[in-house]
């Protein structure tokens, strides 16, 4: 049923969020590494027309009720997306896929690139992550500790990729099952955090720089 099936994929998120205050500090100011996976959407206020019951705004949907309503109606392969910095939640539904790299598309347009749970690319937030070259991605889904180099790479005003190279080292998580990725350079300091699942990435907290911030993105439909 779809409601057991909600509840099942919604669980880990629930989990990542009881995980926030065990995270390291860093310099940004929503940091720490394991934030509300789980908080309600923040949805746009009702401009109902009428008495004053009609005006009063409607309540935002749960994540767990955006989930259910996209399974519903959409077959796509879906992720739940709850960007931090934005105060708001969305269900994005694949619009293509080249190899392992599949878009992601919400209604307004914008869309993450991701490989198999991995963050690789964003458009249409402006200033744009045009691709992310991960080193640590082979240690990340094996669950293994380790240190290589994260390269993003930014479109800047002038239309041209801006690399930037991040030193950064993998550990386990204050949970079990949970995989940490401290990456730190150019004066700035942040963490991934991941739920790897044989060699997949379901659910994670991703950096996507410094315009965007952090996002946790979690598999609805593969």
């Amino acid at each position: 049923m779809i409601t057991t099936r909600i509840h099942k994929a919604v669980l880990p998120v629930l989990l990542i969020a009881g995980l926030a205050a065990c995270g390291n500090d860093d310099t940004g100011r929503d940091a720490n590494p394991l934030l509300i996976a789980a908080k309600t959407a923040t949805g746009a206020m009702s401009g109902l027309r009428g008495d004053k019951t009609e005006n009063a705004p409607a309540a935002p949907r749960t994540p767990e009720q955006m989930a259910a309503e996209a399974l519903r109606v959409n077959p796509a392969p879906l992720i739940l997306v709850n960007f931090e910095s934005l105060g708001r939640s969305q269900v994005m539904a694949m619009t293509g896929q080249n190899g392992s790299m599949r878009t992601y598309m919400a209604p307004s347009k914008e869309a993450l690139i991701m490989r198999d749970g991995m963050l690789i690319g964003t458009r249409g937030f402006g200033n744009d992550l045009s691709v992310v070259e991960p080193g640590t991605e082979p240690l990340i889904r094996a669950d293994r500790s380790g240190s290589a180099q994260r390269v993003m790479r930014y479109y800047s005003g002038d239309g041209l990729e801006r690399p930037l190279s991040f030193n950064c080292t993998t550990s386990p998580g204050p949970k079990p099952g949970v995989i940490l990725e401290s990456c730190e350079g150019h004066g700035a300091r942040f963490q991934n955090s991941f739920m790897p699942q044989s060699g997949q990435l379901p659910v994670s907290r991703q950096w996507a720089g410094p315009k965007l911030g952090y996002m946790t993105i979690q598999t609805l439909r593969p």
